[in-house]
């Protein structure tokens, strides 16, 4: 049992976003107590021009700000995704906005984009410019935007000397008429404007789409051409879902908002598998949803995935679990005889393609 184990209790009784707030503090200034460990080079990735010690990542939404990128590092991911970032600071919606539903693993929140803005995170982007690492910028629209796509353009703008990758998130549920970008139409629309930004800045960064796993089949194959015709760099899959799987907590399920964590990681790597039938083997696809050990981490890779991110692991987890997972991939690798993780990519897409 971890020390995290212990004191899990006594953190769950502190109301979540105080909670992670507390958790940035610790995770900046070192405390987390988590040993940094040797990289394996058979978990290491080459892609979007960039190269990934593993394949494992921590998904926008804990370090809104950019304010602890190299503390998470530290923890062992190989990559750190910050945001989501608007132009504008924003408060988000109305507290209380994040409930865990512990006997699910699992998290709904219903923040809204609370964020301190382009010139915040810039700052702090700016401040470890020279520490290496990748981490990626996950940009999104103030909920007053008169121009959203705008806005996703401002964000190239604004972080294109820093960032590693761009993620354009238009599948948070928690920003009203945000997922209406999703559309075959307005996505292509907000895509060519957003990768005409790409193509026009002075050195040219990644960008990535991050879609939602509520999406019917049309839905899903409209995304994929639309990426494709466009020539994007990545997909993410998935954000939160709005739908509510059976759950135990069937008071907090009534909450509106996003449900993340283990309920999530079916519906999430279904997607994923039938997106990557999609698109082919070359497109770089990022899997989400419901990791939480190495075995969901194979998983989604496995299922067509060549990063995967987690996020609600971790507040169940605690800071030595990226750790454990990393170790826990390279075992799997012995163990089914593979060279390297990305020989592993995709061996189970028509499995989980056909629901698992």
């Amino acid at each position: 049992m971890s020390l995290y184990d212990l004191l899990r209790p006594a953190i769950f009784r502190v109301d979540p976003e105080t909670a992670h707030g507390l958790s940035l503090k610790v995770i900046g200034a070192g405390l987390t107590g988590a040993r940094s460990l040797a990289d394996d080079p058979r978990l290491a990735r080459q892609l979007l021009g960039l190269d990934f010690r593993n394949p494992l990542g921590i998904a926008a939404g804990l370090d809104k700000n950019a304010e602890v990128a190299d503390g998470l590092l530290a923890l062992g991911f190989g990559f750190v995704e910050v945001g989501t970032v608007t132009p504008k600071p924003q408060d988000g919606n109305p507290r209380p906005r994040m409930f865990r539903l512990v006997e699910d693993g699992a998290v709904i929140n219903r923040l809204g984009f609370n964020n301190k803005g382009h010139q915040a995170a810039r700052q702090n982007l700016l401040a470890r410019k020279q520490r290496g690492g990748i981490v990626g910028v996950n940009i999104g629209a103030n909920k007053d935007a008169a121009d959203r796509i705008a806005d996703y353009v401002a964000g190239i703008t604004a972080f294109a000397d820093l960032a590693s990758y761009f993620t354009v998130n238009v599948s948070s549920p928690n920003t009203p008429g945000l997922r209406d970008l999703q559309g075959r139409a307005a996505l292509d629309g907000l895509l060519a404007r957003v990768v005409e930004a790409r193509d026009a800045a002075p050195r040219r960064v990644p960008v990535l789409v991050k879609i939602a796993p509520d999406m019917d089949e049309a839905g899903l194959a409209d995304v994929a051409e639309v990426v494709l015709a466009r020539r994007l760099d990545g997909v993410i899959i998935s954000n939160t879902t709005i739908s509510r799987p059976a759950l135990h907590d069937r008071i907090q399920a009534k909450e509106t908002g996003g449900l993340s964590g283990k309920p999530l990681f079916h519906l999430s790597t279904v997607m994923l598998a039938r997106f990557r039938a999609l698109v082919g083997p070359s497109l770089p696809l990022i899997g989400v949803g419901g990791v939480d050990s190495a075995e969901t981490a194979f998983a989604k890779i496995a299922a067509g995935a060549d990063l995967v991110q987690l996020y609600t692991g971790i507040v169940y987890g605690g800071p030595t679990l990226p750790a454990e997972i990393i170790r826990g991939l390279a075992r799997i690798l012995d163990r089914r005889g593979l060279a390297s993780i990305a020989d592993a990519v995709g061996i189970e897409r028509e499995r989980w393609a056909a629901g698992g």
